[in-house]
Order: structure tokens, then C-alpha cells, then sequence
């Protein structure tokens, strides 16, 4: 399920982002999507490829990998997101959900580390605001 008004588009700065044409009330769930699991070998693989971009650690200890459906692996990052992504290891699906009020074309974000408190430095510079 993705909400009907979301939708993918080019940024500035950080290639392809996902949007909003509607405002978004804070804490509305607006994907869940299913994923493939990885398994440790074919996730060293993917690591030495441009894949290594898309997919998320998965597990409770993290020792897999995942390439999420939908739009996912397409939010980009932000150390204050307005969304936050929730994994579901036993259904295997990712669900992304608004941490805030949203505006009507704000691009949405979420926080690579996976905890929305985690400042830990991504692969990648970040520009902070």
C-alpha cells in the first residue's frame, strides 16, 4: 500500500526523492511495502554495487540485508526526518509512517541509521542545516 498522493521526483542535491501532492497529518502511516530479504552472502554481493544505496540491515541482529519495494529505498535521509519506517521481520514488510504534520510537496525523509535519534555519520557526506 502507498498512499495515492506520493509520488517520486528529482531533487537538487540528492537524486531522486519522494513527495507529497496532499499535506500529511503527523503520525499517518503512508506505505507499507513488501520486501526481499537478503541472506549475509548475497548481501556482501550487493554491498560492492550501486544496490549497496537501497537496502536496509535487516534482522534482529542485523545480519541480512533487504531491498525494499515501492518507494522505501527511495526516501532519502535526513538526521531530523519527517517519517520514520518501522520493519516487520516476520511479515516482511516495511511501513513508513509521518513523525510530523507534512506540507502539501514536502519531500518526505527518513533516517538511514534506522533510529531517528541516531546523529551517527551515513556513507555519505551530509549536508546539515
Amino acid at each position: 500500500m502507498i498512499k495515492p498522493y506520493l509520488y517520486v521526483n528529482k531533487t537538487k542535491e540528492k537524486g531522486r526523492g519522494v513527495f507529497t501532492k496532499e499535506a500529511i497529518p503527523a503520525g499517518t502511516q503512508i506505505e507499507v511495502s513488501p520486501v526481499l530479504v537478503l541472506s549475509g552472502n548475497d548481501t556482501s554481493i550487493v554491498d560492492k554495487t550501486k544496490l549497496h544505496n537501497y537496502i536496509f540491515l535487516w534482522g534482529v541482529r542485523e545480519t541480512r540485508s533487504c531491498i525494499a519495494l515501492g518507494f522505501c529505498s527511495i526516501y532519502n535521509h535526513a538526521y531530523d526526518p519527517n517519517c520514520e519506517y518501522e520493519m516487520d521481520f516476520d511479515a516482511e514488510t516495511m511501513a513508513i509512517k509521518t513523525r510530523r504534520d507534512i506540507k502539501k510537496g514536502e519531500e518526505l525523509s527518513i533516517n538511514y541509521n534506522g533510529d531517528i535519534e541516531d546523529k551517527s555519520p551515513v556513507w555519505f557526506d551530509v549536508k546539515r542545516k
